[in-house]
């Protein structure tokens, strides 16, 4: 088979590229690398340094003739799409539509969309599962919602087969500390470095953590399975950023408290995912726990 990963030089991409390529996969990566890294790829992948917002994806779709398409590129910070929507509707909305139309011209079979939690918004009871109302509170979420609709558009109109994968807040080697799920990354960094990391607001909003490996694992498992579904991938556990704070402490041994800020604009309060349809749908269930991958980032840091 042959896939094609877009953002594959990135913190999610660049651990579905390294599953693909064990597989004994063909991998063609699409990365503009303005967060991405060359570095964080396997050696057996045909790159591409291009943006999927511009016209020349398609001849690179064309000539490549994927299977399979996972578009994982993305404008992720959350704070940054609230600061400037217009950033964030030309890149995670038109370049989607971009993706997709190239998929269409080159007569790709399936598109595995990365989504989010954030297309939720509020949530108006916990574990959210994917019947929860849709109501973002950001462009973000937004952006992501809307295209869900659009591949649920062109399954209808052109036959182009998808599944949605909605990421709870994703962590582990490789993230580089911003965007949607960085809390953990940012902690591991400043530890590392013996500085001090600041939680914002009164650090009791909660977040269900799920490991870039066992995220992985669910977009190839989509690869065959949940057509036209939309999945949450998360552990359905959840823990506050102060009790992160004190696990990720002690594990660096550092005994310092955290430092206190302001409360960040968009942030939910509370998050965790009901992943019952994923495990069903996909055959696929979480394998690390947070001490385990917790453990696996510290040692990449040393």
């Amino acid at each position: 088979m042959k896939a094609l990963i877009t953002g594959g030089a990135g913190f999610i991409g660049s651990h579905i590229a390294d599953s693909l390529v064990k597989n004994g996969d063909a991998v063609v990566v699409v990365d503009n690398l303005q967060t991405g890294k060359l570095a964080n790829l396997p050696s057996r992948v045909t790159f591409y340094r291009e943006d999927i917002t511009q016209p020349l994806l398609r001849g690179i779709f064309c000539r490549e003739q994927p299977e399979v398409v996972f578009h994982q590129a993305a404008q992720v910070s959350v704070p940054k799409s609230v600061a400037d929507p217009k950033l964030d509707v030309r890149i995670n909305v038109l370049g989607a539509i971009n993706v997709l139309e190239a998929a269409k011209a080159s007569g790709v079979r399936k598109v595995i969309f990365a989504s989010s939690a954030a297309v939720y918004g509020e949530p108006q009871y916990l574990p959210i599962d994917e019947a929860h109302p849709i109501a973002p509170q950001t462009p973000y979420g937004l952006a992501k919602h809307t295209v869900e609709r659009y591949l649920a558009l062109y399954r209808e109109l052109y036959g182009l087969r998808y599944t949605v994968l909605r990421y709870a807040n994703v962590y582990g080697p490789r993230q580089d500390g911003g965007g949607e799920g960085g809390v953990v990354a940012i902690f591991a960094q400043r530890l590392s470095a013996g500085l001090v990391p600041t939680v914002f607001g009164s650090g009791e909003q909660t977040r269900d953590f799920v490991f870039v490996g066992d995220v992985a694992a669910a977009n190839l498992a989509a690869i065959a399975q949940a057509d036209g579904q939309v999945l949450n991938i998360s552990t359905q556990k959840a823990i506050s950023v102060n009790a992160l704070y004190v696990k990720m402490a002690a594990l660096w041994g550092v005994t310092l408290p955290a430092g206190k800020g302001p409360a960040r604009e968009g942030d939910i309060q509370h998050s965790i995912l009901n992943n019952a349809k994923a495990c069903r749908k996909l055959s696929w269930a979480p394998r690390w726990s947070l001490d385990s991958g917790l453990e696996m980032l510290r040692q990449e840091l040393r």
